[in-house]
């Protein structure tokens, strides 16, 4: 089966990288259109997986990620309309120039053909991969979590009558309906076929695929993400942003997990936190020196587990840890977070510059949320991924980083002396 999908998928990848940038516009527009037309039944199939998924006992925060609604449906098809608008990358000259030699070398954007994308319950990640699949002319092939198999079979089912009517081959944009995880170790070894792989999950399958693929990853989206308040913050705005970096979806990988606060504002801090984190509902689970004064707070407190300064929560749930000084919040961020998104909240300009300078992780912040990590928010449009590694692409993952590049040679019957 799997065989046939990346033939299909290969054949179309050479016929999308021939279409002008109007063409994939047409085709994104068609696809939003189809998408509103058909709301009743994606959100049927999504009915019965959510039904499914309460059964077998999902968390409210993995509910949240596979659900969908009327509203974040028509989301969805105005994310697709979006992608329209952004510049297409496929065609673009980076650099060149004319040679000694009399040879005029120019490296041009072109797209990479096949991506594979793994991913769990976010239904909303379909649409965002086939949005910039075929704006920047590559075939996809999915394959979601078996908790949103009939959600993405219908949503696959709708942009492949849409790429028809447009004239294009559904092999376009193909989906792996079966839940036999035995597809994926199978998925790992399509390089014939498959030019990049993107898993968007856990830690397990980030392992499974760096260490059984042989086509290239690209990692990301697992976010222990830290937000630094150091001795000169204000308080009151550094609890504005953090209950927007905790509490404004808790269950996306740019949410905060872990507080770190300077102990020299430790005992202004913490109690202002407490009230702040009770009248939002965030259980905190402190470190020693923080919890003598969080015990007495409103907010539900308990002592953290050293394994959760690893995992992300993706609920109403915060790690809160007194430092000493930015030398230790660097040296804990270092030790336990993933490179994905950490903030410093400073009224100092030579802490901030140190944050930045000394932060290895793919988006840093000063004085601003963790929940600005997004192609959305970045003016990428939609995002295939977040990438928490350095090469090829890093941070969201918007049309460019779907792209490849190769070098053209221009002569004039120009021969190598």
């Amino acid at each position: 089966m799997l065989e046939q999908m990346g033939i299909a998928a290969k054949a179309a990848s050479y016929k999308l990288a021939l279409l002008s940038s109007r063409e994939k516009n047409q085709v994104l527009e068609t696809i939003a259109d189809a998408l509103e037309a058909q709301t009743d039944g994606i959100l049927s199939a999504n009915a019965q997986d959510l039904a499914d998924a309460r059964t077998a006992g999902l968390s409210e925060a993995m509910l949240d990620r596979l659900a969908l609604t009327p509203a974040r449906l028509k989301s969805i098809a105005d994310d697709v309309r979006q992608v329209c608008s952004l510049a297409d990358p496929v065609g673009q000259v980076i650099d060149g120039g004319l040679l000694d030699s009399g040879l005029r070398i120019e490296r041009r954007r072109v797209p990479l053909g096949v991506i594979g994308v793994i991913y769990e319950a976010r239904p909303n990640v379909t649409l965002d991969v086939a949005a910039l699949c075929l704006k920047t002319g590559n075939a996809a092939i999915l394959r979601g979590g078996k908790e949103t198999w009939r959600t993405n079979a219908a949503t696959v089912k709708v942009i492949q009558q849409a790429l028809e009517t447009c004239g294009l081959p559904a092999g376009a944009v193909q989906a792996i309906e079966s839940p036999d995880r035995a597809l994926v170790s199978e998925m790992l070894k399509m390089d014939k076929y498959i030019d990049m792989l993107i898993p968007r999950g856990g830690a397990g399958l980030h392992k499974l695929c760096r260490e059984q693929s042989t086509i290239p990853v690209i990692t990301g989206g697992i976010g222990v993400c830290h937000i630094y308040v150091d001795d000169t913050a204000e308080i009151a705005p550094a609890l504005n942003i953090i209950v927007n970096a905790k509490t404004q979806r808790p269950s996306t990988c740019n949410t905060v997990e872990t507080l770190l606060v300077h102990q020299g504002i430790a005992d202004r801090f913490l109690p202002a936190l407490s009230k702040q984190m009770a009248k939002s509902g965030v259980t905190l689970h402190a470190e020693s020196n923080a919890l003598p004064q969080l015990q007495d707070g409103p907010a539900k407190v308990e002592a953290v587990k050293a394994e959760q300064y690893d995992d992300e929560y993706l609920s109403l749930d915060l790690n809160v840890k007194v430092v000493a000084d930015l030398d230790d919040a660097i040296a804990h961020i270092r030790a336990h977070g993933t490179q994905h998104s950490d903030a410093i909240l400073t009224r100092t300009l030579s802490n901030a510059n140190r944050f930045i300078n000394e932060v290895d992780s793919s988006a840093v912040y000063v004085n601003a949320s963790t929940r600005f990590t997004d192609g959305g928010q970045f003016g990428l449009g939609a995002e295939v991924a977040v990438s928490t590694q350095k090469l090829h692409a890093r941070g969201p993952m918007g049309l460019e980083a779907l792209t490849t590049y190769k070098w053209i040679g221009f002569g004039d019957d120009t021969v190598r002396a």
